[in-house]
């Protein structure tokens, strides 16, 4: 799933993706903006994303269903 963090004051946002489930990470952004606390997550190529919760101007978070590719999709 793709996951993208805008943080404040910073002109590019923080782009990455991950294995966890969309409640998972929506629940660690959450949690983290509300305690003040930091958002660590690990993407799919096993680096951490430690972003504090008071720098988030906002996060989206897909969609955890996979798109289908190739010409083969198409009917």
């Amino acid at each position: 799933m793709d996951v993208e963090i805008g943080i404040r004051n910073v002109a590019r946002a923080v782009n990455f993706a991950t294995d966890k489930s969309a409640d998972e990470v929506s629940d660690a952004i959450s949690k983290a903006v509300a305690d003040g606390t930091v958002v660590d997550l690990t993407d799919t190529k096993g680096r951490r994303i430690v972003v504090p919760g008071s720098a988030i101007g906002y996060a989206i978070v897909g969609s955890e269903t996979t798109h289908p590719v190739g010409f083969g999709a198409l009917s």
